[in-house]
């Protein structure tokens, strides 16, 4: 699965296709092209600096033809001549983890398609636009060009002989047009018994108003289906959901669709769509509609040996960066016990198998388990590199929910390994920074390694990987030596981080697996369960943790359940609520329980009962489980928390034009890195258009602006602690006052139970500006629920920051946050 090279070469080609696509016109010339280097850090962090976007946002860049942009406290930053070499690429020192300017003159205003590849993210014009830091090459995104001078800021990382940034910049070539790469596709399937399957083909939207009458035809062999789309934003990119009908019969290999976009009234374009066909016992690929955000996703298939049987084993293998869940499931031979399972992560790269990469591995876990049926004592979970990080995560955040985990060439935590997001921080210094770390506690599975007590562990892993270094399994199997009493180890002797796909599909792991059930409910008598968000995952065996003290902080219960004494006794860490299910005991019997060195009697009046008990001022009570709309399972603490349950972002249109056009950019900037961080759609719509109908539609809500520039703001937020509106920011009794604060934060939405609106904006443009970057959506980052800074972030990140925190369990403002 070394796909890098592959990559590379794809994103060249792809550059070049997009050539083809424009219908032979030409690209725009650059004039000018300046590198200048090490000026920001980014990271899986909510903080950031960035010496040169700070002098964007403020106005105050130099124009490149002076030399030097920055030079204050004795650094000095210039700009350097660079040029592209025979390949079309920029790349050197002089623009390492910096910027590359480029600049071009044009007629007049026009549309245009804009494609990158190398960075992390670019400035045209000074509107902000998502980066393709992996080499893609299909990150086509259109742009309206001005007349006169064009400026490109592009964001770049280490530009070296595997790195460097391609750009083309092509007049778009119809207003409305399909994008020939990136989609996501089912396989057909010798046998099924579906009439149509769900695939996922990028549009793009080079006008200025949205599109929302488009409707896509998909014909073959005769059958045509029809696919009303779903909005197009204005200079907007979207996956759409489209029906590709099955035919009647069909041969192995591929299968020819032609694809035909209409308004309806014309035809708009059309494209040619292939689909591999195979027969019931070959690699396959499924898709389905997630309910994070109603895009189409797939997973992968390594279907049972010898077909399905009653009761199966589960394989369920989370794959590597840059591999295709379809590329991990086809390392595996078929299983005679069970099919093999691979979902996405979203991406090759996306989340880490953390945050949207998480609820992507539960959502094809769900569908897996009604697609297979498999026997539910007997479901594994196993995965490779970034899927051996992904491993250790899933397996001690969902502990007991597998029989046994096998993490290969893995890494335990973010912040020791990284990736090209960054490093997790690891110093708390501040108290600030304190709170906006602890966001980022659910990450640290070495903080909840008693957990991995539930299933047994296989590592395995190469002893001379130069990629994921073998210290870190031999770091694990000393942690797991000091308390876990099932866990096997192997280092392969002069293995690499590939060495073939017994890297993953490796005999003694599986016979390992094979000697290992899940224990029942009723099995388990001794408790030891920590968890950083009830709302991620609180539920272990016998007892659920329903409710912390503090937000983020970790909590932990470690209960005995006394069978021959009909007893319980047991402590707890930082839970505020807690159930306890009767699990073995028996009924109507008086059950003493000690919690945290407090008697209580207990009885059951039915098997399988729930006992829930909350703490008040410091003493346990038996009462109700916390009310829905409180924070809990269902709903918990966190910016990103608002980023599911098909969430739609919603732009202010009642501010000054400058602020009306930053809360339009920023969404679809947002839309932008959603789409390529998640193969992520969603709707961007104005205020204007949000009605009460979506208030209360159990969406996610995301808007841009403030109260005073977001007309949807007080429909969503009347009792939110903390408010943002022209010239003013309020967090409980502190008032911040002037243009130039920025802030993020999230509120549940009032009558629901779970979907959540976040807020990104500030007090006027400057604070708004601040707010542009969006770490947000870097896996494992961490947010809290609210963070209030000044305009100048970008030049003093921690300096800057005035207020954050986290509300109490009832969504007030408490005592749990800090002001600067």
């Amino acid at each position: 699965m070394k796909q890098h090279t592959i990559r590379y070469f794809l994103a060249v080609v792809a550059l070049l296709t997009m050539a083809q696509v424009a219908n032979g016109q030409t690209a725009f010339t650059f004039d000018k092209s300046m590198g200048s280097g090490s000026c920001h850090r980014y990271g899986r962090d909510a903080l950031y600096t960035d010496t040169l976007a700070h002098l964007l946002y403020s106005g105050r860049l130099k124009p490149v033809a002076e030399a030097t942009w920055y030079n204050e406290g004795g650094i000095t930053k210039k700009w350097t001549a660079v040029q592209a070499d025979s390949t079309g690429t920029y790349r050197g020192r002089e623009m390492n983890n910096g910027y590359l300017y480029l600049s071009c003159q044009v007629a007049k205003a026009q549309p245009a398609i804009l494609t990158i590849s190398g960075h992390s993210m670019a400035y045209l014009n000074g509107e902000a636009h998502a980066g393709d830091q992996y080499r893609y090459g299909w990150m086509h995104v259109p742009v309206m060009l001005k007349k006169g001078l064009n400026e490109l800021y592009i964001r770049t990382g280490f530009t070296g002989r595997n790195g460097g940034v391609q750009v083309k910049l092509i007049p778009a070539a119809k207003p409305l047009q399909f994008g020939r790469q990136d989609a996501t596709l089912p396989f057909l399937v010798k046998g099924m018994s579906k009439d149509s399957l769900l695939a996922g083909i990028v549009c793009l939207n080079a006008g200025n108003t949205a599109a929302k009458s488009l409707t896509v035809e998909a014909t073959t062999a005769g059958k045509t289906m029809r696919t009303p789309l779903p909005l197009l934003h204005s200079l907007g990119t979207r996956k759409m959901p489209i029906n590709l009908p099955v035919p009647t019969s069909f041969s192995t290999g591929t299968v020819s669709y032609q694809l035909r976009l209409t308004d309806g009234r014309q035809t708009l374009d059309t494209m040619t769509l292939v689909l591999n066909a195979v027969e019931a016992h070959q690699h396959q690929s499924h898709t389905f509609l997630s309910n994070i955000d109603g895009s189409v996703q797939y997973y992968a298939v390594a279907p049972q040996l010898g077909g399905p049987t009653a009761n199966p084993s589960l394989f369920f293998s989370v794959h590597g960066a840059e591999v295709e869940a379809i590329s991990q499931a086809r390392a595996y031979k078929p299983k005679a016990d069970g099919p093999v399972v691979a979902p996405t992560n979203r991406r090759p790269r996306g989340f880490n198998w953390e945050d949207w990469g998480r609820l992507d591995a539960l959502e094809v876990l769900d569908i897996a388990k009604t697609q297979y049926k498999p026997n539910a004592r007997k479901i594994y979970l196993t995965g490779h590199s970034m899927g051996g990080h992904g491993t250790w995560f899933l397996g001690a955040t969902y502990a007991g929910q597998w029989a046994s985990i096998a993490p290969c060439a893995g890494y335990p935590v973010l912040q020791g390994y990284g990736s090209a997001d960054g490093l997790i921080p690891t110093e708390a210094g501040s108290p600030v920074r304190a709170m906006l770390l602890r966001a980022s506690n659910p990450s640290n599975v070495l903080q909840i390694a008693q957990n991995y007590k539930a299933a047994g562990v296989y590592i395995h892993h190469g002893d001379d990987d130069q990629t994921v270094s073998v210290n870190y399994a031999r770091q694990m199997r000393k942690v797991l030596s000091e308390f876990h009493p099932d866990f096997a180890y192997y280092e392969y002797p002069g293995g690499s981080h590939w060495f073939g796909d017994i890297s993953v599909d490796w005999p003694p792991l599986f016979d390992f697996f094979k000697h290992h059930t899940r224990a029942e409910k009723n099995d388990v008598i001794n408790i030891d369960f920590s968890t950083a968000n009830p709302a991620i995952s609180a539920t272990h065996h016998a007892i659920t943790i329903a409710q912390q003290e503090k937000s983020f902080a970790y909590s932990r219960v470690k209960l005995k359940i006394d069978t021959a004494k009909n007893s319980i006794s047991g402590t707890t860490e930082n839970v505020a609520s807690l159930t306890i299910n009767s699990a073995a005991l028996p009924v109507e019997t008086e059950i003493p329980l000690q919690l945290d060195g407090q008697k209580l009697t207990l009885r059951a009046p039915k098997p399988d009962h729930n006992w829930n008990f909350n703490k008040v001022n410091g003493t346990w009570q038996q009462g109700q489980v916390p009310d829905a709309t409180e924070k809990g399972t269902q709903r918990g603490a966190g910016f990103k928390e608002a980023f599911k349950y098909n969430m739609l972002f919603v732009y202010g249109t009642k501010g000054t034009p400058e602020e009306n056009a930053w809360a339009l950019q920023k969404a679809r900037y947002d839309a932008e890195s959603w789409y390529y961080r998640g193969t992520g759609a969603l709707d961007v719509i104005p205020d204007t258009e949000f009605n009460d109908l979506l208030a209360t539609s159990g969406r996610g809500v995301v808007l841009y602006g403030n109260a005073t520039t977001n007309a949807a703001y007080d429909k969503l937020l009347k009792n939110c602690p903390v408010r943002i509106e022209r010239n003013k920011a309020t967090v409980g009794g502190k008032t911040f006052t002037g243009d130039n604060t920025g802030g993020y934060f999230v509120f549940p939405i009032q009558g629901l139970h779970f979907a959540s609106v976040a807020v990104i904006g500030g007090t006027g443009l400057p604070g708004m500006r601040a707010a542009d970057a969006n770490q947000y959506f870097a896996g494992g980052s961490g947010f809290p629920d609210f963070m209030l800074f000044d305009a100048s972030l970008p030049l003093q990140g921690e300096k800057a920051m005035k207020a954050a925190g986290y509300y109490n369990n009832k969504f007030e403002l408490g005592t749990d946050w800090v002001t600067l």
